[in-house]
């Protein structure tokens, strides 16, 4: 700078403000005494160029003072420039750190959600956990978690409604409130399969009826579905507007896909065991409805037998001529009671069906109610839809039929019975049994399903027999209008899904 000055002529010359740049530099860089010394050493190169320039000597010395003067004020602002970025560069530092800290504790929260969700196949420990894990990660310091306003729920779908599976801040009303999902938010989020968010909670059709959600402005939904098994939904809700942030919403994709995981498997689970309890219950029925119906035919016809036998013994010696009359008659109860042994034989183990197939089976026991109980049953089964059907499916539906028919013939006092199996849309199978008994009143008969009465027992194997091939199982029936038990048997997940999805519409 001083050797710019000398050539462009000193005090007088056109760059006599090049002084100025030291002592700014100066003040930048070293603050306060560096500004003061970079205004020494331009005074001293001024003074210098005054000796050396006759005249300019006394113009130099006021300038030089001027500098000094500027430098003093330089340095100072200097020294709170310096500061105040120090000061900001400290603040940045820490907001960094404390983003580097919130990072790492979401990372941790989303770490020990998957953790726990794969380490339990507890239905309450999976909810609470997705409920709890994600405050946590919402907001990870502990004191902003605990005061933070933010409500979360996971409803699950039970008997065709959502209920509340797991909540936090609900009152006790709002843990008791049943969703249809016909309606609004829950409705679009469960129809797109697809997490959503949505503002003016209080004016939804179906979440406006819960206090907590009241006071909450905006909100996040999330599905929580696998392929075409729709589990319940996921749903936070903040009374700050803005609250759902683009990396909020992607931490809540995260925990919500990670808890549809975990509760596929908890309930995978859970029918596994119902399944293993159902069987067990199953086999001890079968156990039971053998003994009854040992008891009510075969052993009653073998006790009548011996009965005769001996009034037969006895007629010997006084009446010889009809002996051979009860003798005729004693074979006629033998050989009924061979035909219901051997209908006995053929409902639990119909070998016919495993070679020849379920229309053959069908027809078969048809020929049997004639022949052994004089009950006529008309077949209708169209051959194409039996095709459509697996072995293992064709066995239920055979014992479906059985149960039903049996039902009928025990109870409705039915003339004919009518079996009819055909196709109704694409993937999905009609199976009906008609007759034109007694019929009996269906609501009163569910009722006594806790009861376990006899008449309730035939009702409970159909509706398990139907889920079984997850069908859907309808009953209708009047007294003295007779009785029509309708399957829907899907073929495919995708009939499932529909079939079952139209069910929780109605």
């Amino acid at each position: 700078a001083g050797a710019f000055y000398w050539v462009q002529g000193g005090v007088r010359g056109p760059a006599f403000w090049v002084g100025l740049l030291p002592i700014l530099t100066g003040s930048i860089y070293f603050e306060f005494w560096g500004s003061i010394i970079n205004a020494l050493l331009v005074s001293g190169v001024l003074v210098y160029t005054g000796l050396e320039m006759e005249g300019d000597l006394t113009l130099a010395l006021v300038i030089a003072f001027i500098l000094i003067f500027l430098s003093l004020i330089f340095g100072f602002l200097g020294r709170s420039l310096m500061a105040h970025m120090r000061k900001n560069r400290t603040l940045w530092i820490d907001s960094e750190e404390r983003k580097r800290a919130i990072q790492n504790e979401r990372m941790r929260a989303i770490y020990e959600l998957t953790s726990t969700l794969s380490s339990t196949l507890s239905y309450k420990r999976v909810l609470d956990s997705a409920l709890d894990m994600s405050a946590a990660a919402l907001n990870p310091d502990v004191d902003e978690t605990l005061s933070d306003p933010l409500v979360g729920v996971v409803m699950l779908f039970h008997g065709g409604k959502l209920r509340i599976g797991s909540a936090r801040r609900f009152t006790s009303a709002d843990m008791r409130v049943t969703f249809e999902g016909a309606e609004g938010v829950l409705k679009r989020a469960l129809d797109d399969g697809e997490p959503i968010t949505f503002k003016d909670i209080g004016y939804d059709p179906e979440l406006g009826r819960v206090i907590a959600l009241r006071n909450c402005t905006t909100g996040y939904c999330f599905p929580l579905r696998s392929g075409f098994n729709v589990y319940g939904v996921l749903l936070f809700a903040h009374p700050e507007p803005d609250y759902f942030t683009l990396e909020r919403i992607k931490l809540l994709d995260i925990i919500g896909r990670q808890s549809v995981i975990a509760i596929q498997n908890a309930r995978l689970y859970q029918d596994l065991v119902e399944e293993k309890e159902r069987m067990a219950e199953v086999y001890e029925e079968a156990r039971k409805k053998l003994a009854r119906d040992l008891h009510d035919g075969p052993t009653q016809s073998v006790a009548a037998m011996a009965m005769r036998l001996n009034i037969t013994k006895r007629m010997m010696s006084k009446d010889p001529k009809a002996v051979s009359e009860e003798l005729v008659k004693l074979e006629e109860l033998a050989h009924r009671t061979t035909k219901e042994i051997r209908h006995m034989l053929f409902t639990l183990r119909p070998l016919i069906l495993e070679s020849q197939g379920l229309t053959a089976a069908i027809q078969a026991m048809s020929d049997k109610m004639m022949e052994t109980f004089s009950q006529r049953v008309v077949v209708e089964i169209d051959e194409k839809a039996t095709q459509q059907l697996e072995m293992g499916k064709q066995g239920v539906i055979f014992y479906i039929i059985d149960e039903a028919v049996n039902n009928a013939r025990k109870h409705a006092a039915a003339e004919t019975i009518t079996v009819r199996l055909r196709q109704v849309e694409t993937g999905v199978l009609l199976l009906e049994i008609i007759d034109n008994g007694v019929g009996f009143d269906v609501k009163s008969v569910s009722e006594s399903y806790d009861k376990r009465s006899s008449s309730s027992l035939g009702m409970v194997n159909l509706r398990e027999r139907s889920e079984l091939v997850n069908g859907l199982l309808q009953i209708d029936s009047k007294p003295g209008k007779g009785t029509k038990v309708q399957v829907y048997i899907p073929l495919t997940e995708e009939a499932a899904d529909r079939l079952h999805h139209a069910r929780r519409k109605r």
